[in-house]
């Protein structure tokens, strides 16, 4: 097998190093691994295993030894790009947020041997738009994060956390007006924003943070940059304990709700797309939408494009209003972390990796 993927501290990175991990336990038959764009960062994997983090290097820089045309490919970037292959037969691992397939998106996914998607909605999008070569593997918990059992804030103090690049398909700024308007200026209510987009220009993340407080500066929001390490991530989903990450009208997966619910937390989440696949149990706050809405926000997502073309599921301010409400409210009955053993039970990348090797060899 050859391995196409990134290996860097963005999600798709993430994923791809959890997979490649996880083959690499199982000691399955790896020739090569060709890290997108050539360089492999593991500066966020700060629990790594050394001997795994070595295999990997070993494995990237003896990539062209053993090419073979012949041999499968397991592919996991975006639809865009795509149809660029190591072997001719390809099996791509991917995501989608939209619901209006191009025809570009169709014919670059004929192409593939196989295409896996962490979203079964997505799965039956393409199957009504005529591709058939397409099934739903879900993600599974990092086993880099767990429980940290440390006290953060203290008692008396309400956490609520954001995590997710800032995006109008997230609804990061509809979420953090909605939160001020409940809790802005009540030092007891605490709100952590991990909402940085790496593709903004840090002057207009900056103008987009105060856009979102009215250009006030408030005593109990706090944005941080970037965190370096899944440590650091660890501590911060272990602090929270109310998350609004799944307030988002379209996902793929949804990796910091999904983890949050896993570690314990109240999750606000709204009930669409992938979050339909995983977002059950006690802790969960279900947000139903309302209709959709046109995907174009000018950025990531631009009408005419041959890429990301449709609608995303509209969450209305009173829903995530209600929504965050209703998760203050279930936090209140409780005040302790949640046991999802179960969850994260469900959803492991052992049975991602097992999802994606019985299609390969099967």
């Amino acid at each position: 097998m050859l391995i196409d993927a990134p290996v860097n501290n963005l999600s798709l990175g993430n994923v791809s190093l959890n997979i490649v991990r996880e083959l690499i336990r199982r000691e399955h038959p790896i020739s090569g691994i060709f890290p997108v764009g050539d360089n492999a960062d593991f500066s966020a994997y700060d629990k790594l295993d050394p001997d795994i983090r070595t295999e990997i290097i070993d494995l990237a820089m003896n990539r062209l030894k053993n090419l073979d045309g012949k041999q499968p490919t397991l592919r996991v970037w975006h639809l865009n790009q795509s149809e660029r292959k190591l072997s001719d037969n390809q099996y791509l691992f991917s995501f989608y947020e939209c619901d209006s397939p191009t025809i570009e998106e169709i014919r670059i996914l004929q192409a593939q041997t196989h295409t896996f998607f962490s979203c079964s909605e997505t799965v039956e999008i393409f199957k009504k738009a005529g591709v058939n070569n397409v099934s739903y593997v879900p993600l599974g918990f990092d086993p880099d994060f767990g429980r940290t059992n440390k006290e953060y804030l203290g008692k008396g103090v309400t956490h609520f956390g954001l995590i997710g690049k800032w995006e109008k398909r997230k609804n990061t700024e509809r979420i953090i007006r909605t939160w001020l308007r409940l809790f802005g200026g009540k030092k007891e209510y605490q709100l952590t924003c991990l909402v940085e987009n790496p593709f903004f220009k840090p002057e207009i993340m900056q103008q987009l943070k105060m856009q979102a407080c009215d250009g006030k500066h408030w005593n109990n929001i706090n944005f941080l940059p970037r965190l370096k390490t899944n440590s650091e991530v660890n501590d911060l989903y272990n602090a929270i304990d109310i998350d609004l990450s799944g307030l988002s009208g379209s996902e793929g997966w949804g990796i910091p709700a999904h983890s949050s619910a896993c570690l314990g937390n109240v999750c606000v989440v709204s009930n669409c797309t992938a979050h339909k696949d995983w977002a059950s149990g006690d802790n969960i706050v279900l947000v139903e939408p309302e209709g959709k809405e046109e995907c174009y926000d000018n950025v990531f997502f631009q009408k005419g494009n041959p890429f990301n073309q449709g609608s995303f599921y509209k969450i209305s301010d009173e829903s995530i209003e209600v929504g965050i409400q209703r998760g203050f409210d279930l936090y209140n009955e409780n005040q302790n972390k949640y046991d999802r053993a179960d969850l994260i039970e469900k959803f492991s990348y052992k049975k991602t990796v097992d999802g994606i090797l019985n299609v390969m060899y099967n």
